[in-house]
């Protein structure tokens, strides 16, 4: 396939290292990872001979130690993401509310936009509880189910949602909820570049929400571009009940 008609979200399955050069130049790679490089390239007004040459030059063959998420098993990715990035963000939340609203009540006077970040991340906040639990209790375990059934050739019964992608389009339609959100407070906080007069909770509480998206980004590409898209085709393989 020619490079330029390749979706991104595919490239970056292929090698998380591409993740990078799509992050420096402001392309979500996670929630609108199913266009070509030639869209993104038209969408961003990028040469894409730079581009290209950008992203051959963080996939040398000689520096490829990466981890291969694209060939594990889909029972263990789930694993993984759910004990890896599920837990990531079950820890930071807390930690991102208490500084999030002592800002505001040190700076916010002065720093009006913290207000809406505190209110943007407060709704996200609750967001990705729900919509993890989702995942834990009714999408995770059917794909646990559709692997252990395939290997040991069995019928599976249809689930009550009907097919994996029901949940799927649910758990992609909230990815993109949440990867908006984070765009609005990236800009509201001016990529996290804390003020001149910002004290150190400031700059941590920035730092912190940087590194928040950039695993929320991550576990999107790993969910959106890897997991999902394999459910379905493991489910259509599948021998699924219709009982």
């Amino acid at each position: 396939m020619n490079t330029l008609d390749k979706k991104i979200g595919e490239m970056v399955a292929e090698d998380y290292r591409t993740a990078a050069v799509f992050k420096n130049h402001k392309i979500d790679f996670c929630c609108k990872g199913n266009r070509s490089l030639s869209e993104v390239c038209a969408d961003k007004n990028l040469n894409t001979a730079f581009l290209i040459e950008e992203l051959n030059a963080v996939t040398k063959p000689a520096e490829k130690n990466i981890i291969d998420f694209n060939a594990w098993d889909l029972d263990l990715l789930a694993d993984y993401i759910e004990k890896k990035h599920h837990r990531y963000v079950e820890g930071s939340m807390p930690v991102l509310l208490q500084y999030l609203n002592k800002l505001c009540k040190v700076h916010g006077p002065q720093h009006p936009e913290l207000f809406e970040i505190n209110k943007e991340f407060t709704e996200c906040a609750a967001a990705l509880t729900a919509h993890m639990k989702k995942e834990e209790l009714v999408l995770f375990p059917y794909i646990r189910k559709m692997v252990k059934t395939t290997i040991s050739h069995q019928e599976i019964s249809t689930p009550h949602f009907g097919t994996v992608q029901n949940p799927v389009h649910m758990m992609m339609h909230e990815h993109d909820t949440e990867g908006e959100r984070f765009r609005r407070i990236a800009q509201l906080s001016n990529d996290y570049t804390p003020p001149a007069d910002a004290c150190n909770t400031y700059r941590v509480t920035y730092n912190l929400l940087n590194e928040f998206e950039n695993d929320l980004h991550t576990h999107i590409h790993l969910e959106n571009n890897i997991l999902f898209p394999k459910a379905i085709q493991l489910e259509r393989s599948s021998n699924v009940s219709t009982d």
